[in-house]
């Protein structure tokens, strides 16, 4: 992970990744194929370890057969619920 990358943002992300994924039953190799990348980098990206770009969300995305903005959507819906947790527990 990158110094500059916010981890809850990313820990959001990848949260949001896995249950969009498991929803549509679609396996991490499925994905990685529909994305036309890796399934170690579908598994690194469901645990947080790393980030996509943005051809890649739009790859990602399209292989869950949803708009790119409701990726992004539902992953800042996570990421608010997020800090709000961190500020009442901090």
């Amino acid at each position: 992970m990158r110094a500059n990358q916010d981890p809850a943002l990313l820990q959001a992300f990848a949260a949001e990744l896995k249950a969009r994924r498991a929803a549509s039953s679609v396996s991490q190799e499925g994905l990685a194929f529909a994305s036309g990348v890796t399934r170690t980098f579908v598994a690194k990206l469901e645990l947080g370890q790393t980030s996509p770009s943005l051809t890649t969300l739009f790859r990602l995305a399209e292989g869950l057969e949803i708009g790119p903005d409701e990726m992004i959507q539902s992953t800042m819906k996570r990421y608010k619920k997020e800090l709000r947790a961190q500020a009442k527990a901090g």
